[in-house]
């Protein structure tokens, strides 16, 4: 099973049909090159990376921009078109009052798997109080929660809501609560690392930012910036693949973490075990 935790749906042609929203989105997203995506097409970039599922974020930024790009009822939209290859999170605006409601609607009436947060985007930090509803309704539902963290390459944000220093106290109150540090947090990645080998609930992604070619790029970040043996050793079973598609190459980065040297058994449970385990628990 091969798992891609972090992509971005926003141009996928079934959501597309009102090209208002897909101009906003362009600019709300600052993404002006990619055309829209026909699922048949998305088939066959998963084929060719690999791929056997896809997780797919939503994004909330209401009070910042005054728009939902991406909703949570157009991620159940496209789950329920490819069940077997989508896997839908949810997303809501910690600042909105009614956050609280449309996160358990999320997840109970629409059957979402987990939420997406931007602090760097929404403007908050992790152990705000404004954002503890929306913990507290994950772990009830036993839903995990997925971070931006580190730089974002979306326009106004600030990287600091995202360091993850400001997640050890999330770590350490809440220990039932799964979550993950997309992009690895890039560029702190030794602190996102000293949150993994401490705390167990703490995973991170592969989505990391690549300037002109992912294998050489990963190369450095995963065997020269983090001993190539921390990954193989210590922090195996937190570490899941990720892509940011669109804004980032899935076929590139499949590859590029094919050859990092990393022993087999590592490999698989980056692919797929780990996520699995993200996403539902252990038994």
């Amino acid at each position: 099973m091969f798992i891609d935790v972090h992509v971005h749906p926003a141009f996928y042609e079934p959501i597309n049909d009102d090209p208002m929203r897909e101009n906003m989105r362009h600019e709300v997203l600052d993404i002006h090159l990619n055309g829209i995506a026909k699922l048949e097409h998305v088939r066959n970039q998963m084929r060719l990376a690999g791929l056997d599922k896809l997780c797919l974020l939503p994004q909330d930024y209401l009070t910042e921009e005054g728009e939902v790009p991406v909703t949570n009822e157009e991620i159940k939209k496209l789950v329920d078109l490819m069940p077997d290859q989508f896997i839908g999170f949810a997303s809501v605006d910690p600042h909105d009052p009614e956050a609280a409601e449309k996160l358990d609607r999320a997840f109970g009436s629409l059957g979402l798997s987990g939420l997406n947060l931007h602090p760097g985007r929404q403007r908050f930090y992790p152990m705000d109080e404004c954002v503890q509803p929306l913990y507290d309704i994950c772990e009830t539902y036993n839903k995990p929660v997925m971070f931006h963290a580190g730089m974002s390459w979306e326009p106004h944000t600030l990287a600091k809501y995202g360091r993850p220093i400001e997640f050890e106290e999330l770590a350490e109150t809440r220990p039932g609560l799964r979550f993950c540090l997309g992009h690895f947090a890039w560029p702190w990645l030794e602190e996102a690392a000293m949150l993994m080998v401490k705390h167990k609930n703490v995973y991170a992604d592969t989505a990391v930012l690549y300037f002109d070619c992912a294998r050489e790029f990963y190369s450095r970040l995963f065997t020269r910036e983090l001993e190539v043996t921390w990954i193989d050793r210590s922090l195996r079973h937190q570490v899941m693949f990720g892509s940011d598609n669109p804004r980032f190459e899935q076929i590139r980065m499949a590859h590029a973490l094919e050859d990092l040297g990393l022993r087999g058994s590592t490999v698989e449970l980056i692919k797929g075990t780990n996520a699995l385990e993200f996403l539902n628990g252990l038994e």
